[in-house]
This record gives structure tokens, C-alpha cells and sequence, in this order.
């Protein structure tokens, strides 16, 4: 350790100390990168390579594995917020869950594949809260209990 003689000498080492965490970027040997994407009980496989912008789930085209619009645009929201639209070709694979989580897994494993290909794009994603895990889940069913907080009903008599 360095001899502290004097406050300078003090902020010097702080200095040196700590910086900011590099992100670089990961590859496999097929220029694809890999993310796990997690929402609710759904965990979406996620593989990101260049190509024209072909998205399949599960084998299947992604408009034909989420039928609903809605489904269909949380899929995209970070590809289009990247502004990458049409330069990936996503390959994912998901299970567990609903239709609904399991929209969310894929977006944000596609989130994260995204930042480990192109590290500059971590700011985008991050700032449309993109690579934030939402860990909110189904509570527990209580002893004593209809559901998880639902009481049985009153009676009386």
C-alpha cells in the first residue's frame, strides 16, 4: 500500500481506485451472442446474430407464436429503441409461464443478447428500462386462507 503522507496523496489513490465497469463484447464461435431473459415463471433461451431481421420463438415465426399485437410489440420495443430494426436475426427459445411472461422473458433476454453484441447500446436499452429483471411474481397461497390473502367468506350462522 501506497505511504499517505497527505490528503493529495489520499485522493490520488482514490482516483486510481475506481472506475467504471467496461463492457465488452461476447461472442460465441458462430458470431452469435446468448442471453437468458426471465419474466414472472417464463425463461427465454436468446441468440442474436446479424442478418435481415427474422425473429422465431420456439421454430416458429414470432407473429405466428404471439398472436396478439400487444405480445407482438413487447417482443420489439428494444430492437426498435436500439434502432436495429431488420440488422439481427433472433433465434429464442422459451418455456414456463404464460403467453404474456413469456413476452417479457423474450424481450429481455433480447435486451441483454443486444448489449453483449453491441456494448454501446447498453445506455439506450438501460435508460427504456429494457435490462431491468421485473421480479415481481405470483405470491403464495396462505394456510387458512381462500388464495393468497382472499379469506374464506363470512358467515354467521
Amino acid at each position: 500500500m501506497a505511504d499517505l503522507s497527505s490528503l493529495k496523496d489520499l485522493a490520488a489513490t482514490q482516483q486510481t481506485e475506481t472506475s467504471a465497469p467496461v463492457h465488452v463484447k461476447k461472442v460465441d464461435a458462430q458470431g452469435r451472442s446468448y442471453a437468458t431473459g426471465k419474466r414472472k415463471n417464463a425463461v427465454a433461451r436468446v441468440w442474436v446474430k446479424p442478418g435481415s431481421g427474422k425473429i422465431t420463438v420456439n421454430g416458429k415465426p414470432f407473429t405466428g407464436y404471439f398472436a396478439r399485437p400487444v405480445l407482438q410489440m413487447i417482443l420489439r420495443q428494444p430492437i426498435v429503441a436500439a434502432a436495429r430494426d431488420g440488422q439481427f436475426d433472433i433465434d429464442a427459445t422459451v418455456a414456463g409461464g404464460g403467453l404474456s411472461g413469456q413476452a417479457g422473458a423474450v424481450r429481455h433476454g433480447i435486451s441483454k443478447a443486444l448489449t453483449y453484441f453491441e456494448p454501446g447500446l447498453r445506455g439506450v436499452l438501460k435508460k427504456g428500462g429494457f435490462l431491468t429483471r421485473d421480479a415481481r411474481v405470483v405470491e403464495r397461497k396462505k394456510y387458512g386462507k381462500a388464495k393468497a390473502r382472499r379469506s374464506f367468506q363470512f358467515s354467521k350462522r
